[in-house]
């Protein structure tokens, strides 16, 4: 027996909608899909289940009916909506006379009808032939992106054509809601290296183009992050046995590196998500292939823990396994994960991972320097280059990320010490923004749970060109969050020897701020769990390298106090930290 894929999928409040398949021009061809007429059920069984005032409505109008078939006659009366009004419906079927006497309770549960569609996170996407190269054409990039729009139009031309058509009056006032798809995204087979235990990855489309109707909000289960990525000595093929049909992979660049970053369906959101972190590769970096790292999130496949990873010597990947779970329902899993692989990867080729932030900043008066800023999660890292931003209307001229999470630092052929990215996006806590700043960059933007305790921001914030190019490093800085400053504590100190140095930043202390499931004044190896101490031996001896060979080349090295961590400071410590900074870079930029 052949069994028909269906052309949509509603998995956790989210509809999944291959629109290749379930293609819709006109409002027939909409309100006649199986997919509307599932909504409509869902909607009635939901009303139902809670004793609804609008179902006690449809029970008093519907008395002839039973449940089960009382969706296929709303059904038919919402399709005769869409083209009749309410009088021209009475006078062709009297059966409808009943129910559209009550105009009023049926516009409302038009209303909610509609909000249900639209409280769903929604999702279309259209697969190319495999080998087409299909998805490379821009001519049919436009065509996807038409497709989205004209999907959106149609919604919401079908929605108000029948509030009024029934009403027998237009509204006052149109709001342009996101009515068809809040993501979307463009499929093909590639042809990819998937030899032995991973051959079964094989026929897995990959992502070729991504949309996103920003200002998007999503809401994920979980809102912090909990335990640790640990390695485990033997990947079985059992493992990683998956039904390609529920799975998508993204093909990422993080920084120098190639990632195919497989995920369940379920976890579509948070995936897709991604697009506004990495960039996506390019086919030449993936077809024929096989790539530097390997992510797997949402195996159903008994492993031995939730979030583990692999060394695969024989291929040279690195792979990272992630369970199915609400309790890793959370973008931080996606992107720490996939920054872990990466760092181990970065040891091996000699560089040192680091995880903080970095950017290019040039003076009104000439001066300029690159910073780096270390710090773990909280620490103010981020803050205190956002709030040095702010500075740039009356003191900076020109303000460039490199990085903004992860890092690594490598020697150049000049033999300098230079910085290199992973991300062209950053995924920050909404509370630490300066106010307004989450706002006045909605357009692009990604929010996750904004009315919880670490709510979390994506939003693109540099080019690819700038974190792969590799800048000298000037300033290096150990973001402390916990310490006030005083006399023996300045906003910024600078060590005098790399083994001070190397201590504080090798002690990794900071004040939790509640990102993750750690509280008070902790200590993280470098302030950085994703690689550093699963390869530590590695670490240590990079590390001593790095850090001595900045003192010897006159790279300052010190540490920034961002009081981030105090109760009270959120805001103006990483500001008077930020405000030091420019002195720093002013002094330093004068003595050259």
């Amino acid at each position: 027996m052949i069994v028909t894929k269906s052309p949509y999928v509603i998995t956790r409040r989210k509809v999944i909608l291959d629109y290749g398949r379930l293609y819709c021009d006109t409002p027939e061809k909409l309100l006649k899909s199986e997919l509307f007429e599932d909504i409509v059920d869902r909607f009635v069984e939901r009303i139902a289940s809670r004793g609804n005032s609008i179902f006690a409505f449809l029970k008093e109008n519907l008395t002839h009916l039973k449940r089960d078939e009382m969706t296929g006659f709303l059904v038919n009366l919402l399709r005769l909506l869409s083209s009749h009004t309410a009088e021209e419906i009475v006078v062709m079927n009297n059966d409808y006379k009943q129910i559209l006497s009550e105009k009023e309770y049926l516009y409302e549960f038009i209303e909610e009808l509609y909000n249900f569609w639209r409280s769903f996170e929604r999702f279309i996407y259209i697969e190319a032939p495999q080998r087409s190269r299909y998805a490379k054409s821009s001519l049919h990039h436009s065509k996807f992106i038409r497709s989205n729009e004209e999907f959106k139009d149609l919604v919401l031309y079908v929605y108000r054509t029948v509030s009024e058509n029934l009403i027998g009056e237009n509204p006052r006032v149109y709001r342009q809601l996101p009515a068809g798809s809040n993501m979307g995204m463009l499929l093909e087979k590639v042809e990819c290296k998937a030899l032995g235990i991973y051959s079964g990855l094989k026929d897995i489309p990959f992502i070729r183009l991504s949309l996103t109707e920003p200002p998007l909000i999503l809401y994920p289960v979980m809102n912090k992050r909990k335990g640790r990525f640990e390695e485990i000595n033997e990947l079985t093929e059992k493992m990683i046995q998956l039904n390609p049909d529920e799975w998508f992979c993204f093909p990422a660049k993080v920084g120098e590196l190639i990632a195919f970053i497989y995920f369940h369906r379920d976890f579509i959101s948070l995936g897709l998500s991604l697009s506004n972190l990495f960039e996506i590769a390019d086919y030449d970096d993936i077809d024929g292939k096989s790539p530097d790292i390997m992510l797997l999130f949402g195996l159903n496949n008994p492993l031995p823990g939730d979030t583990v990873f692999y060394e695969d010597r024989d291929t040279d990947t690195l792979v990272g396994l992630i369970r199915h779970s609400e309790d890793v329902d959370y973008f931080g899993y996606f992107k720490k994960m996939t920054l872990t692989l990466h760092n181990i990867v970065m040891l091996k080729k000699g560089r040192l991972p680091v995880h903080g932030a970095m950017a290019y900043i040039k003076l009104k008066n000439g001066g300029e320097a690159n910073v780096v800023i270390i710090g773990d999660s909280g620490a103010g890292k981020s803050e205190t280059l956002e709030a040095l931003r702010l500075l740039s209307e009356d003191h900076i001229c020109e303000m460039r990320i490199i990085f903004d999470d992860m890092g690594s630092l490598g020697i150049n052929d000049d033999g300098k010490i230079v910085g290199y990215g992973t991300e062209i996006g950053a995924f920050v806590r909404l509370d630490d923004l300066q106010p307004g700043y989450a706002y006045e960059e909605i357009d692009r933007s990604i929010f996750m749970n904004p009315d919880k305790t670490n709510a979390r921001l994506i939003i693109p914030i540099t080019r690819y060109h700038h974190i792969v190019k590799g800048y000298p490093v000037d300033i290096l800085l150990y973001a402390n969050n916990y310490e006030q400053i005083n006399e023996d504590h300045p906003p910024i100190d600078f060590f005098s020897n790399s083994e001070d140095a190397i201590s504080v930043f090798r002690s990794g202390a900071r004040l939790a701020k509640g990102t993750t499931d750690e509280k008070g004044l902790v200590h993280t190896y470098f302030a950085n769990p994703f690689g550093a101490p699963q390869r530590r031996e590695k670490h240590e001896e990079t590390a001593l390298f790095y850090f001595r060979k900045m003192f010897e080349t006159g790279i300052k090295v010190g540490q920034i106090r961002t009081r981030l961590g105090i109760e009270g400071f959120e805001q103006t410590g990483p500001r008077d930290a930020s405000i030091e900074l420019f002195k720093t870079i002013e002094d330093i930029s004068s003595s050259q």
